[in-house]
């Protein structure tokens, strides 16, 4: 008969939004395994058991923010419009931030990366979405289509950052019609050059 399982999903996930919020809002200083573990009602032991150490728990953080984003740009269907198809996943990735603030911080503010294995960000599944949707407006290859790529990350992630930090005005409606008018803007000006 197997052991019963001591510490479940649910733990994990709890640990990893109460680990997200404070290094989002404290840095990696404030995540100790104490910390963690008593802000979510839990052990340390528990910590441990689930994560192994604290740099284990803090890369599950930011490899659970790259899954929930990932989710959120697969949610986009793929057309036959490469623009509308762009722009969809530029609102999915405001949506995204927006949902997961703290492991978007995580993800990019504070640039913990997801494992020693993982690949660099412009080699993750979801900055590789981004590119061959690039490709597919421009109608070249993915290659070619990377530096446009960068740049429209840069445009989204700054207008994100802006918006998090409270800095643009507005109810929810004022700030994505800023968002999309923007983004729709200065893309076309990316693309175009």
């Amino acid at each position: 008969m197997p052991r019963p399982r001591l510490h479940d999903d649910a733990l994990r996930t709890r640990l990893l939004e109460v680990t997200s919020e404070a290094l989002s809002t404290g840095g990696e200083p404030a995540v100790t395994v104490r910390a963690v573990a008593a802000s979510a009602g839990t052990s340390a032991s528990a910590v441990y058991a689930l994560f192994g150490s604290r740099e284990d728990l803090l890369a599950a953080v930011s490899a659970e923010g790259f899954r929930r984003f990932a989710a959120h740009l697969a949610s986009v269907p793929h057309t036959d419009d490469p623009a509308d198809d762009l722009r969809a996943l530029g609102v999915a990735y405001r949506r995204s931030a927006l949902a997961d603030p703290h492991f978007y911080r995580a993800m990019f503010d504070r640039a913990v990366r997801p494992g020693d294995d993982a690949p660099p960000a412009v080699r993750q599944p979801t900055f590789l979405v981004l590119r061959d949707a690039v490709a597919r407006v421009l109608r070249t290859a993915p290659e070619q289509a990377e530096p446009f790529a960068i740049g429209l990350w840069g445009l989204v992630h700054g207008l994100v950052s802006l918006e998090l930090a409270g800095l643009l005005p507005g109810e929810e409606a004022d700030r994505a019609a800023r968002y999309d008018a923007a983004a729709g803007a200065v893309g076309r000006a990316l693309l175009a050059g």
